[in-house]
């Protein structure tokens, strides 16, 4: 590995903005690739998994070291789509400039948001690339525009495009003060045409105004003598660009090659390495990036692999990690040797003795190390990557008898490769249940299940948690009375059951006064009274919300028994049901769905069809926020729905928020489906 500079560069988007194909134009740019990797046709550096050849697009994190120049590059290309932000999420803890790569054609897009911010909550020095400026139909200057209204940081624009739609050629370096025009993939040097110098030169006094306010010598030069030079404001921009206060803009084409070498060499000359960044301090803890220092990893990305098993992606944050180390897993509190390090190029694996600080590459043979795990020579935890919760979950049935072990071990090496990812066996349904971000990410990770791990299974619908509830209070007997040859069967008791708020769950009473039912059989009737109402009146769903009040019965000094009260008490639960409107209830949720503005007419209207309860909307820089509360039985599939309706720039969050009573009409539905299944 080169010993003049170590970038960690990562390159994120909107899906279809062109990060894969930056990627890779960057990677065949440092001649880590002999010939430019296309994902169109399966030869992407970064898209080694088949099913992201098959469909097309990234699906998971994809990582290449390569030298250049004297300086190491990690370069770490992450998935667009929503459903597989955690991709994206495990690639923000993994590099030190998050370069955000938008899409001219479309504009600023959902995913743009959701990164940026996400970036900046990290503190990572960010920078912006305005790309396929090629297509017709392009404007930088109103994308550029857009991004400064989105963000509180100030951007500068680095290069200027050359040319519009079919007719750019190449970018106008405003630092430099040169122009650079791509063609058939090969780049030349030449001088700023003419009808850009004026706007070369607007946008030179803007990168010296952010200079002079980030640094009180340059101001006082500016203000006494009305100037600045563009080299002497480099190393103070810079400084603003690692302090998250300034964010460079480039733009280019990344399919033709335009506008990448000029960004390679900006990003050798002027966006910081490993070292050059701040101590990491996280929780109290301060971290040095020093090899000096005792050694600290994390990992970050976690992936299965046939013949090497778990292979953990994990990025040093000081020190030294050598074959043959014994270290820490501070998160699982075990002790881990290092056997095997490798540095990652796409398919390709080199194997290493050795990383020093601010490297990235694979252990393996790891005995209980995950992603979210820090390894040290210390006792330092870092916390865990922040994982967005499953939004979806479906049911799954196997094709096969006998494949249930299979398919149990084949999701539990899906989910350690994937912290998004869960599943679970429900008693209540009786069904295996698998939960995602999307069903784009349900369908990948059963496409995996069986490429992987040979297993065939079917998706079906999970089946709603219906529960039931009283609306009334009402009181009644259950008395159970058996005489056989010896001793018979005796239980009397008398309940009240009484609605309470929702989420309320069950409450038991005990009124009895006077020893009409003896306190020895008190635990009996709640036991009876828990089990009825866990097997419902209506459709067989667990009643809930009530309060049941034991106040009266009667006993027989010798025939009566434990289980004779609990036949007594789940009869006076019916005998009660009987008579007092016991209603259905539903799971409600509660959804977000972030969507750029012209969409919100369709998808307000489409959570209206849904039965869903508008509670309000918020804007969060040209992103609608549309906050409402859906019946679970009606948000089956709307992820589909929901790209077909925004052309795939919206996304959603979902979570359970409480019951509320199904409607008269769809109640009976309910009731004799469920009659019809118990049948």
């Amino acid at each position: 590995m080169a010993q003049k500079g170590l970038k960690n560069i990562g390159f994120f988007g909107h899906a279809g903005c062109g990060k894969t194909t930056f990627a890779d134009g960057i990677a065949f740019l440092c001649g880590a690739n002999t010939r430019l990797g296309k994902v169109s046709d399966g030869t992407s550096m970064f898209d080694i998994d088949p099913d992201e050849q098959k469909r097309g697009c990234s699906l998971s994190l994809g990582l290449a070291t390569f030298d250049y120049e004297g300086i190491t590059f990690n370069v770490i290309d992450t998935p667009g789509y929503a459903d597989f932000i955690g991709e994206m999420m495990s690639g923000l803890y993994a590099v030190d400039i998050c370069v955000i790569i938008v899409d001219a054609t479309t504009g600023i897009a959902v995913g743009t948001e959701r990164i940026l911010s996400e970036a900046t909550k990290r503190n990572l020095p960010i920078v912006f690339f305005v790309n396929k400026l090629k297509k017709e139909n392009t404007d930088f200057y109103n994308i550029l525009n857009g991004l400064q209204e989105l963000s509180k940081s100030k951007i500068l624009p680095f290069n200027l495009p050359i040319g519009a739609s079919e007719k750019f050629e190449g970018v106008a370096n405003i630092i430099k003060e040169k122009a650079y025009i791509t063609r058939d993939g090969k780049t030349i040097e030449t001088e700023i045409p003419q009808e850009l110098k004026e706007k070369a030169s607007k946008y030179q006094e803007l990168f010296i105004e952010v200079a002079a306010d980030s640094d009180d010598n340059l101001m006082n030069k500016y203000l006494e003598t009305g100037s600045l030079s563009i080299q002497e404001c480099i190393p103070a921009v810079k400084k603003a660009v690692i302090e998250n206060k300034a964010i460079p803009c480039f733009c280019g084409d990344a399919q033709e090659l335009i506008g990448l070498q000029d960004f390679l060499n900006m990003t050798i000359e002027f966006l910081p390495s490993y070292h050059e960044l701040p101590d990491i301090t996280i929780d109290g803890n301060n971290i040095k990036r020093d090899e000096k220092e005792p050694f600290v990893g994390y990992v970050f990305k976690t992936i299965v692999e046939p013949h090497l098993g778990e292979l953990c992606y994990i990025k040093v944050l000081s020190g030294r990690l050598n074959i043959g180390d014994t270290v820490n897993n501070t998160t699982q509190n075990i002790e881990e040797k290092i056997s095997q390090i490798y540095f990652i190029k796409g398919k390709e694996k080199k194997e290493s003795n050795f990383l020093s600080t601010g490297m990235i590459a694979g252990l393996v043979k790891l005995k209980n190390t995950h992603t979210g795990d820090t390894l040290a020579k210390t006792s330092i935890k870092l916390p865990a990557i922040e994982f967005p919760p499953p939004s979806i979950s479906m049911a799954i049935v196997p094709k096969a008898k006998g494949d249930e072990e299979k398919i149990s071990n084949g999701l539990a090496k899906l989910r350690a490769e994937d912290p998004t990812f869960s599943f679970t066996y429900d008693h209540e349904i009786k069904q295996l249940i698998i939960s995602g971000v999307g069903e784009l990410h349900l369908d990948v990770i059963l496409a995996r299940l069986q490429r992987k791990y040979g297993v065939n299974v079917e998706l079906t619908r999970t089946k709603i948690k219906y529960r039931e509830t009283f609306t009334k209070k009402t009181e009644a007997q259950g008395k159970y009375k058996k005489q056989t040859g010896g001793h018979g069967q005796y239980g009397d008791c008398w309940l009240r059951v009484e609605p309470l708020p929702r989420g309320s769950g069950i409450q038991f009473a005990d009124e009895i006064f006077g020893g009409a039912i003896p306190a020895r059989y008190i635990p009996s009737v709640e036991k009876g009274v828990r089990e009825a109402l866990e097997k419902g009146y209506l459709a067989g769903y667990p009643i809930t919300d009530v309060k049941v009040t034991v106040y009266d019965g009667s006993y027989h000094p010798v025939d009566s028994s434990d289980i004779a009260f609990q036949i007594a008490a789940a009869m006076a639960i019916r005998a009660n049901a009987e008579k007092g409107n016991v209603v259905l209830l539903e799971p409600i949720m509660e959804v977000e769905v972030y969507v750029p503005e012209e969409f919100m007419g369709d998808v307000i209207g489409d959570i209206n069809s849904r039965r869903g309860k508008i509670m309000g909307m918020e804007a969060i820089g040209k992103i609608q926020v549309v906050k409402a509360m859906v019946p679970e039985a009606e948000m089956y599939k709307y992820s589909t729905s929901l790209r077909s309706m925004t052309q795939g720039r919206g996304y959603f969050t979902m979570k359970f928020h409480h019951y509320e009573e199904v409607p008269r009409e769809i109640s009976q539905k309910i009731i004799e489906e469920a009659k019809r299944e118990n049948k």
